[in-house]
């Protein structure tokens, strides 16, 4: 008979987890859980701030993606002031978003995961990371420093700097683009093109070497959800909030400020993260669970928009799973993420086209003309909402952050059951499974292992319990 075990997470922060998983009777699993302490005080110790502050503020949310936390909170104070912001200004918070894209998708394949596909699963865990790549593998390595180099450059010119940049602001932005640093970034994309190429060309090599594990990494049907643009083309910063099924069916599609209108959060005892899910299918077996991110965004467009990109989208989508019209399987976040890249370059190279990228007026000026406003963008990890209360002044009364790891935390839990399940047979297990199972959570490139991942390991504790509640076995990794 299974038992519900309880952890209460006190003191991991990001960068943290735990997994349990439950045996019945005969040692197999019955059930496991992804435990996550994701505190969020931004949520609190913003309120009575004002909204010029915030996009400075939410970008301490992240290290990895400040650039799409602060795009999103200016989002939101536009909308709060009623205001439309300057042409050049969507089109510097548009080539700044891509470059973050870039610079966080080319950390989480080069660096995080490169190690688990290219070397294997079962390889010696002291040389599985980083490190053991540049030996082994020195190209790949190179390529993905310069990758996240290139990507982070372009920030630092847009932005001022690559890190938490206070430049973005409700209205538009604080600064104009140079043309001197237009002509750099230019000078930067052909480098990155040959790199994604080659990381491209690297996926017959990590398909065939993981061909019997592919299909238990999060292969399931769920719901994907995103933005897309107007047409249905692939979309980072405006259009509508998409919903389809594993068949690729629309579900919903709303615009995305009245996102409260379709999706619900619910909390767990055992998880500071919450767990959010599609209200109409709140009472289904899969409890309205939905994916964000490279995958759903691959998903749910209809396009790519851009001619490398929409032929490498071709070749994803030959990988949908058996009956289903929309690629299932979690492992095929990789894939997705290097189409990204790819669509990120070309996308930087037609705004750097733009006759209007660098005009000088990049800041509509108003007060505070409404009491709400939704601000959204697709973060490297999925969609991105804050949603602001305020006062007369423009002081914070309430504010609500949706995150993309919270959006995937229905499906991260099921796919450490569905690969537990495949791997641990008559209550043996390896170190592995262990990370096998890691390199399952891996693949949505959670917020929580954005500060301890970047040299490839992320503290993890697995726990084997039996059907009664007592601990079998256990493995650390500090």
């Amino acid at each position: 008979m299974s038992q519900t075990i309880t952890i209460d997470p006190v003191t991991r922060i990001e960068g943290h987890a735990t997994i349990t998983i439950r045996l019945d009777d005969a040692g197999e699993v019955a059930d496991a859980r992804f435990h996550v302490t994701e505190f969020r005080g931004f949520e609190q110790f913003c309120i009575g701030r004002s909204i010029w502050e915030m996009p400075g503020l939410t970008a301490r949310i992240c290290g990895i993606c400040p650039v799409s936390h602060s795009i999103a909170a200016a989002r939101a104070g536009d909308a709060i002031l009623g205001v439309r912001i300057p042409p050049a200004a969507a089109l510097l918070r548009r080539l700044a978003n891509h470059a973050s894209l870039i610079q966080s998708h080319a950390l989480s394949f080069f660096h995080l995961s490169a190690a688990d596909l290219l070397l294997g699963m079962e390889s010696d865990p002291a040389r599985r990371n980083l490190v053991g790549l540049l030996e082994s593998r020195p190209d790949v390595a190179r390529n993905g420093i310069r990758l996240r180099q290139i990507g982070q450059r372009i920030v630092t010119l847009v932005a001022g700097q690559s890190v938490h940049p206070s430049w973005t602001a409700p209205g538009g932005v604080r600064v104009p683009l140079a043309p001197a640093r237009r002509d750099e970034i230019a000078a930067l994309l052909p480098d990155g093109f040959a790199i994604v190429r080659a990381g491209l060309a690297l996926l017959d090599e990590i398909y065939q070497r993981h061909a019997a594990e592919i299909g238990a990494c999060g292969d399931f049907p769920s719901l994907f959800a995103g933005l897309v643009a107007a047409d249905g083309g692939l979309e980072y910063y405006d259009g509508l909030f998409r919903f389809t099924d594993s068949h690729g069916v629309i579900v919903e599609e709303i615009p995305p400020e009245h996102y409260d209108l379709v999706v619900g959060e619910r909390a767990e005892s055992w998880s500071y993260m919450q767990f959010p899910y599609f209200l109409a299918r709140a009472d289904s077996e899969d409890r309205g669970m939905y994916r964000v991110g490279p995958l759903a965004r691959l998903n749910i467009c209809d396009s790519a928009g851009t001619p490398e990109a929409d032929r490498e989208l071709l070749a994803f989508r030959a990988q949908r799973s058996g009956e289903w019209g929309a690629v299932t399987g979690s492992f095929h976040y990789h894939h997705a993420r290097l189409i990204e890249i790819l669509h990120a370059l070309e996308r930087i190279r037609e705004i750097l086209d733009n006759p209007d990228l660098l005009d000088h007026h990049v800041r509509s000026e108003a007060g505070v003309n409404r009491p709400t406003g939704v601000g959204v963008c697709e973060a490297p990890r999925g969609i991105l909402f804050h949603d602001y209360e305020v006062d007369d002044n423009g002081i914070i009364q309430r504010l609500n952050l949706l995150i993309a790891t919270g959006q995937n935390n229905l499906a991260m839990n099921r796919t450490i059951r569905q690969l537990a399940g495949a791997f641990i047979k008559g209550g043996q297990f390896s170190e592995g499974i262990l990370n096998r199972i890691e390199h399952g959570i891996r693949a949505y490139d959670p917020c929580l292992s954005c500060a301890t991942h970047a040299y490839g390991r992320m503290p993890l504790r697995l726990q084997l319990l039996a059907p009664e509640g007592t601990l079998l076995d256990q493995l650390a990794r500090p």
